[in-house]
């Protein structure tokens, strides 16, 4: 382990020696790379005594979406928890508290949201240190990450915080880089740029795709590029997650500070122990999951306005519908009564490729 990590605090402080220009470009590429391949390892580490990577850091996927609070120790992220969820999680006012996580449920708009103090992210977890790699891997699965800032020293945390998530592939309210990538069996690398590159040249493609071991690819990019966006396509695993910064403890701070950190993008200030502001935060938070409402309503019956399915926006049809009440309910599966904003007629006939909106009321019909 302790030479991977003093691999990378070697290829780090070069990084920082080497000056950036056209000249150096290509450089700082492959050593980039290298360092992208030695973060992969200390994610994953190698096979052998069992165990695996998640030991007592599980935690079962439930309702229909799960939120992330990342924060330093002691910036209120448990405070803000037990008071959203009305959980209990030990609260001691002293470093390093919370060891496991304890979910939280909340029920937002009829959609069961799951809560989960990701703890001790901080830095050094991705080096290993901690108990950063379980919290990792359950990080990379939440639909949503909550910053958690002090609002006294926001900044260095925020940045410290962005730089560990970086590292361990999540990607924070970005969408994944438009480049086009394929691996093949012979014929070099082909690349084609179908704008003007200000970092990617061909050799520097080469180089970073050399590091991979990868000598024949087609490479499209279809925006600027940068090296960092190529080396993520390659690697392949990286996860793209909306994000909220929760400044806390506002109650510390003046009115006018607080309408200029309402300007800051993605950020909602709140105070957690005076349970100030929460509505506009799970306001924030609705919006940032993006997730979809379906009301079912049993044959002459009224609709059940109070259990909706939800389903994420991404997938909606009536067959991600199905599927998520039964998988074998779609081989039974007729057609569907579908009242609502994606509709014409109230109700609409429709198949199991029609793709619902929120709100909408939904009755299959059975073969």
């Amino acid at each position: 382990m302790s030479g991977t990590l003093a691999k990378i605090a070697e290829i780090e402080a070069e990084m920082a020696r080497t000056q950036k220009n056209k000249a150096t470009a290509h450089h700082l590429g492959l050593l980039k790379a290298r360092l992208a391949k030695l973060r992969r390892e200390l994610i994953t580490p190698k096979g052998g005594g069992g165990g695996g990577p998640g030991e007592g850091f599980d935690v079962a996927k439930t309702g229909d979406a799960r939120i992330g609070f990342v924060g330093f120790p002691s910036v209120g992220k448990s405070t803000l928890l037990s008071n959203l969820a009305g959980v209990y999680s030990e609260v001691a006012a002293y470093e390093f508290t919370t060891l496991t996580t304890v979910p939280g449920v909340i029920r937002y708009k009829g959609a069961k949201i799951q809560l989960l103090d990701l703890p001790g992210i901080i830095e050094g977890a991705k080096d290993g240190k901690g108990r950063g790699r379980q919290v990792i891997a359950v990080a990379r699965t939440c639909n949503l990450i909550l910053i958690v800032l002090d609002v006294l020293k926001p900044l260095g945390h925020k940045k410290i915080i962005e730089n560990e998530l970086e590292g361990f592939g999540i990607r924070l309210n970005s969408k994944p880089p438009n480049i086009g990538y394929k691996k093949k069996d012979k014929g070099g690398i082909n690349l084609t740029a179908t704008c003007p590159q200000s970092e990617l040249d061909a050799e520097t493609v080469k180089s970073i795709l050399a590091e991979y071991k990868i000598h024949n690819a087609d490479v499209t990019l279809r925006s600027d590029a940068t090296a960092d966006d190529l080396i993520d396509v390659v690697e392949g695993n990286r996860v793209y997650i909306p994000c909220i910064y929760v400044l806390n403890k506002i109650d510390q701070i003046s009115i006018e500070e607080l309408d200029i950190i309402y300007k800051v993008p993605h950020c909602v200030p709140i105070s957690a122990h005076h349970r100030w502001n929460f509505d506009d935060l799970l306001e924030r938070i609705w919006d940032y999951l993006r997730l979809v409402r379906i009301y079912t309503k049993p044959k002459g019956q009224l609709p059940d306005y109070t259990s909706p399915v939800v389903l994420p926006d991404s997938r909606t049809t009536v067959e991600d519908f199905c599927m998520k009440i039964h998988k074998n309910l779609i081989k039974e599966f007729k057609y569907a009564l579908v009242w609502g904003s994606s509709v014409k007629h109230n109700p609409q006939k429709v198949g199991k490729d029609h793709t619902l909106e929120d709100e909408d009321v939904i009755q299959i019909v059975k073969k």
